[in-house]
């Protein structure tokens, strides 16, 4: 009699309680000490899990792989850390996280930092130098593939102790083979950016962040990304390593306030190593955004 009991009891049971759940999309800040864990509680990771709220203005290239989010939205939601002048945070992760979306910013001073992804000792696939005019009305914001195990990003601020800045991470486990790098590359046209080449563009007032991807087809890639205001004015410079630009494409989103912005991609390496770039409106004000071009937001490669 106990025995049968049992069985129906086991019986009622819902079968969701046999179902695998899928690992969730988390945020979380930087932790350098090893007895840290780096994923927040599963509460914290649930509240962040839950869908952004729908864009009303503007197109992006991205709509279908996620929901487009400013940098400040994004900052409000993260785990943050400092990291004082001339110190090192390191944020190690497992292999279900396939790529890991960097952010930085200060409270309104400049910004000089160095940020590096490893894959295990003495192994650095991807390194980008970054300077930023004013941290707080430009942050930084940027996509890293990291495919493989072992994984680290290391973040230095190269600037003085009187410049601190503010970092985060939020880090992607859905499983999507595509990030956002290969689904701006999808919807945009590329346009190739030879060694020692420069390609430049401007857009009006009503873009107001633009969505950057650098790849090449397999060998390595070095280039350098400003955003300019004015003449020789630079307010954001991004130089960029990655030993396989295919597999490790650099996709970046940089906010671009009042007018007279342009965007300039260097190739600094040589004739032999050629890259594709794409660029695009990320975020557009319906307000004046209709420029009467027929590219999108008004852009114009030169």
């Amino acid at each position: 009699m106990k025995f049968s009991s049992s069985i129906l009891a086991l019986c009622a049971l819902s079968a969701d309680a046999f179902t695998a759940q899928a690992p969730k999309r988390a945020s979380f800040g930087l932790f350098s000490s090893p007895e840290g864990s780096a994923f927040p509680s599963a509460s914290k990771a649930a509240s962040a899990a839950s869908p952004a709220p729908k864009k009303t203005s503007g197109t992006s290239a991205l709509s279908t792989y996620t929901k487009p989010r400013t940098t400040y939205e994004i900052f409000t939601e993260a785990d943050t850390m400092n990291v004082q002048g001339g110190s090192l945070k390191t944020c190690s992760f497992n292999q279900e996280v396939d790529r890991m979306t960097v952010f930085m910013k200060t409270d309104g001073r400049p910004l000089n930092a160095n940020l590096d992804l490893w894959q295990g000792p003495d192994n650095t696939p991807q390194k980008m130098s970054v300077y930023l005019e004013d941290g707080s009305i430009r942050p930084f914001r940027c996509t890293i593939e990291c495919p493989g195990a072992s994984n680290s990003v290391a973040i230095r601020n190269t600037g003085q102790l009187e410049f601190p800045l503010i970092a985060g991470l939020e880090p992607d486990m859905e499983g999507n083979d595509a990030g956002p790098a290969d689904a701006l590359a999808g919807t945009s046209e590329s346009r190739v950016v030879q060694g020692g080449a420069v390609y430049t563009t401007p857009f009006p007032p009503a873009v107001q962040s633009v969505e950057v991807m650098l790849r090449s087809d397999g060998r390595p890639m070095n280039a350098r990304i400003e955003l300019l205001q004015g003449p020789n004015n630079n307010k954001q410079v991004m130089e960029i390593y990655s030993e396989d630009g295919n597999t490790r494409p650099f996709y970046c989103v940089i906010d671009t306030p009042g007018t007279g912005n342009v965007i300039r991609i260097v190739n600094t390496a040589t004739v032999e190593f050629p890259l594709f770039t794409s660029l695009e409106p990320y975020m557009v004000d319906e307000v004046g955004a209709d420029t009467g071009s027929s590219s999108p937001g008004g852009m114009l490669w030169s």
